[in-house]
């Protein structure tokens, strides 16, 4: 099987060679190539991929901006593997990695899968803090940290395969940023495809963010929620209001104190507790335990609101989407 590795790049140069570097450490001995998307980039990575030139095979296209998910349906288009790898830029491939793909799609072949992410010990302390509130099961169920227990997983597209025939029966990813790839998840089990959680097949994701970038990632996250639910309300669940319910629940306990009620209010402080000590437990730092609680409760926050935005425009007032968040679709 030969594998094509696409990654779409937008302004990040140094990335794209953290990334590069670490597939040349691969122990993986059988041929693969690399296609470098740069998506409309002002700081193009094109020097960078030059240097690789002569270690890996590997193409580069330029393009207008139109987004991840056009870019990496423009890399598959002119990949030439039978099987096509998705990385984010701010990804760090794992030398056993593709290994560990080909194990176990010999083992149990599926046409579409996804993998966790971990950190790296050198990642920087709010990257490991916000690692750990988007892997732990205390948080997002360990959905992206590879405890995965549904029925039908959705792959997340920074660590993520699909076969050619998929691709080519799907018409790959929609215009949609960020939900693209919850869509497309979704789309192939309408065609008769199935997903799979890798859980050992895990990737280094840096997420060069800081604390308002985040909310405003995890906030986007929220509000892509109710469109998907509204384009495929077979696949809605009542879990994806827990964020919701949650924020709410808590500006509700504050309301308590009014009455001298303050039982809900204990609640949320011993969840926070429990994130502080798992965390410091995880990372083996206080300071990173307390980093956590700041990057859960902005996790919570960011989706929780725009999920309730969302919710209240697309499926209360049934506005169009693209219409009522303009900035989560791309125009080709």
């Amino acid at each position: 099987m030969f594998f094509s590795i696409i990654i779409p790049v937008y302004n990040r140069p140094d990335e794209v060679n953290e990334l590069l570097k670490s597939l040349t450490e691969t122990t993986y001995v059988y041929p693969f190539e690399v296609v470098i998307i740069e998506d409309g980039s002002v700081n193009s990575c094109e020097s960078v991929v030059a240097q690789y030139q002569s270690k890996l095979t590997i193409s580069y296209f330029f393009k207008e901006n139109s987004g991840p998910g056009d870019s990496r349906n423009f890399g598959m288009q002119r990949a030439k593997g039978e099987y096509f790898l998705l990385f984010d830029s701010d990804c760090i491939i794992p030398a056993g990695y593709l290994n560990e793909v080909m194990l176990e799609l010999e083992t149990n072949f599926v046409d579409c899968f996804g993998g966790p992410d971990q950190a790296l010990q050198s990642f920087t302390p709010i990257q490991k803090a916000i690692n750990f509130a988007m892997t732990s099961v205390l948080t997002t169920g360990g959905i992206r940290g590879g405890s995965e227990a549904i029925a039908k997983f959705q792959p997340r597209s920074f660590n993520m395969g699909i076969s050619q025939k998929a691709f080519i029966s799907s018409g790959g990813f929609g215009n949609i940023h960020p939900g693209e790839d919850p869509d497309l998840a979704i789309r192939l089990w309408r065609l008769g495809f199935e997903t799979r959680l890798f859980s050992k097949a895990f990737v280094y994701h840096k997420r060069r963010i800081d604390w308002e970038k985040f909310e405003l990632q995890v906030s986007k996250f929220g509000k892509a929620r109710p469109i998907l639910n509204a384009w495929h309300p077979a696949y809605a669940k009542p879990t994806f209001f827990f964020p919701s319910l949650f924020i709410l629940g808590f500006y509700f306990s504050w309301l308590l104190l009014l009455f001298a009620q303050d039982a809900l209010l204990k609640c949320y402080f011993g969840y926070f507790i429990l994130v502080f000590l798992v965390a410091t437990i995880q990372n083996k730092s206080l300071y990173i335990g307390y980093l956590a609680c700041i990057a859960v409760w902005k996790q919570f926050k960011g989706y929780g609101h725009g999920f309730l935005e969302s919710f209240v425009k697309i499926q209360l007032l049934k506005q169009q989407p693209d219409r009522a968040f303009p900035d989560l679709f791309f125009k080709k």
